[in-house]
């Protein structure tokens, strides 16, 4: 297998996982303003930041695609249908905004791009999810108190967003990215 695939591969099971982990514990609340999703989905933008850096947008976007596909499959078996839904939809939104993002800024310092990325991508996934998972929801997929939950998680989501500074730098510092990009 070569080098490139080999990390599309890995780029596509990491995104799986943290994908179909957020799934789950976003119903399994910490006290009465978060769930255990916010501090796992932020590494979700990891993963495309660090994709993004080492192999350019398009595969980027290649892991995203992947990754959003398997996940979604297993997010319909893990989770109810709205879930899945509602987290197919930020999912991608926010995730193909923050390789927008993270392209447009990724000449400049090494920490710039990932971090106005994963805070835009976080703000945007936060507001669609919440929103489209629980407004309105009755039945298996009501939650209380969504909105509190929802603004609490894209704080928290920002919080972890500088955490994943450390490993986004340890897996990318020295290597040079696609098109041009400088070394970080």
């Amino acid at each position: 297998m070569g080098r490139e695939r080999l990390s599309l591969a890995l780029g596509v099971l990491a995104m799986m996982a943290v994908v179909a982990a957020s799934n789950l514990l976003v119903t399994k609340p910490i006290g009465q303003w978060l769930t255990w999703a916010a501090l796992t989905y932020p590494f979700a933008f990891l993963v495309t930041d660090v994709m993004n850096r080492l192999h350019g947008p398009a595969m980027a976007r290649r892991v995203i695609w992947a990754g959003f596909t398997c996940a979604v499959a297993l997010s319909v078996v893990l989770a109810t249908p709205r879930i899945a839904f509602a987290s197919g939809t930020a999912f991608l939104c926010a995730q193909l905004l923050d390789v927008g993002v993270f392209n447009r800024l990724r000449e400049g310092s090494w920490w710039k791009a990932p971090l106005a990325a994963s805070v835009a991508g976080g703000a945007l996934d936060s507001l669609l999810f919440w929103t489209l998972a629980f407004a309105g929801a009755t039945g298996d997929d009501a939650f209380p108190g969504w909105p509190r939950y929802g603004l609490a998680d894209w704080g928290v989501k920002t919080l972890v967003t500088f955490a994943t500074l450390i490993p986004f730098r340890l897996l990318t510092a020295g290597r040079i990215g696609p098109t041009g990009a400088r070394r970080v």
